[in-house]
């Protein structure tokens, strides 16, 4: 394992949702809307996709359509297109008791796009986990979750990781592979200092989280063992992946948002090369056109 390396001259203050993808990382500034590249050298700024008017969680890919894109954005999810137009699939979280925006966001090796919600001022269970399946239906799978970050896939598709981040807990949910229903959730890890935030999962099936708070990411064996970890000069890590030509780069966002005093590394993008590697960001994979705006089911 290397030193952590500097990616970019940008300091985020909000830096999330990073995802390696047709080779290169794609990354979003959460509160300020905007969708962003790595750059090809250290010494430059991020590349810019496009930006949206509301707040831009994580993005995935559409298979087969080349910059296009689902969002987890503003109140719920859209379609972007390579010219920064969007299409609103749902607005779920519109009309809440409370303000709220999307978080984190992924597409699952089936297909389907999962994406949480949290109140603007992270109230207490005002979140949710919602799926956007193939047909384009939005319906809501889990509910009473404070910051939901994450999710992440274990590589069939049978096992989603969720972090609570508030109450420091990442939970393990099998998952129906032909129905995205999930079941009975288990514990595998509790935090005792810092936040979980993004996660990914290694070919050997062990979870990678960004600390959020402690500097650190953590990489922890399917047992919910701790077994590596690593420190970064940025207190607030928040988004990872696995990226790079052979898998082996872990890329982590990190943010400045909060902080009186920021560092100068606080906010930047950092690469650190790891042994195991991991895969690029799976695709959105629809199987009908979008649903109509604001369609959402609830269980």
């Amino acid at each position: 394992m290397t030193a952590p390396a500097v990616l970019s001259t940008d300091r985020l203050e909000l830096g999330e949702g990073i995802r390696w993808t047709d080779g290169r990382a794609v990354l979003t500034d959460i509160l300020t809307g905007r969708l962003l590249a790595l750059p090809d050298g250290p010494g430059a700024a991020l590349d810019p996709i496009t930006r949206l008017s509301c707040p831009l969680g994580a993005v995935a890919p559409v298979e087969g359509r080349p910059g296009h894109w689902i969002a987890a954005a503003g109140t719920g999810i859209c379609h972007i297109d390579p010219a920064g137009r969007v299409v609103w699939i749902a607005r779920p979280e519109d009309g809440a008791p409370v303000p709220m925006r999307m978080n984190d966001g992924v597409a699952d090796p089936h297909g389907r796009f999962w994406a949480g919600s949290m109140a603007c001022e992270a109230t207490e269970d005002a979140g949710s986990l919602y799926r956007l399946d193939r047909d384009g239906r939005v319906t809501r799978v889990l509910r009473d979750v404070s910051i939901p970050n994450g999710p992440a896939f274990a590589a069939d598709g049978t096992s989603l990781y969720l972090a609570d981040s508030a109450r420091g807990v990442i939970r393990r949910y099998p998952v129906d592979p032909e129905s995205g229903d999930l079941g009975a959730p288990e514990a595998v890890a509790a935090l005792e200092t810092g936040s979980p935030d993004g996660m990914t999962v290694d070919i050997e099936g062990c979870l990678w989280t960004a600390v959020w708070g402690a500097g650190q990411v953590r990489r922890y064996r399917p047992d919910g063992t701790l077994d590596q970890t690593v420190d970064l000069p940025a207190r607030q890590p928040a988004g990872l992946c696995l990226g790079g030509p052979d898998g082996r780069t872990l890329l982590v966002t990190s943010a400045h948002i909060g902080l009186p005093d920021p560092g100068p590394l606080d906010g930047a993008v950092f690469a650190v090369r790891v042994d195991v590697p991991g895969a690029p960001a799976a695709p959105y994979r629809p199987t009908a056109p979008a649903a109509p705006a604001d369609r959402a089911g609830t269980p």
